[in-house]
């Protein structure tokens, strides 16, 4: 929906095997112990996210490079 695209476009896959079924955030530990509170929902969060993945595409394009790959591969190697 944040892109405008139609849901037809969605392919859905096998989970890996050990695949997580679920993920439950609780923040009542951070917030009871250090005050935290989020900044912002979820939904605003993610529409922020999208916004500056399409503001920066040059970025995550030259990251999906094969270059950048291989010299990531090569930093993480030694």
């Amino acid at each position: 929906r944040l892109l405008g695209k139609a849901e037809s476009l969605i392919k859905y896959v096998t989970d890996r095997p050990g695949h997580d079924r679920r993920y439950a955030m609780d923040i009542a530990k951070i917030a009871a112990t250090l005050g935290w509170t989020p900044q912002r929902d979820l939904k605003a969060g993610l529409a922020e996210t999208v916004e500056w993945y399409l503001s920066n595409r040059t970025w995550w394009e030259r990251v999906l490079s094969e270059a950048y790959r291989a010299a990531h591969a090569l930093y993480l190697n030694g």
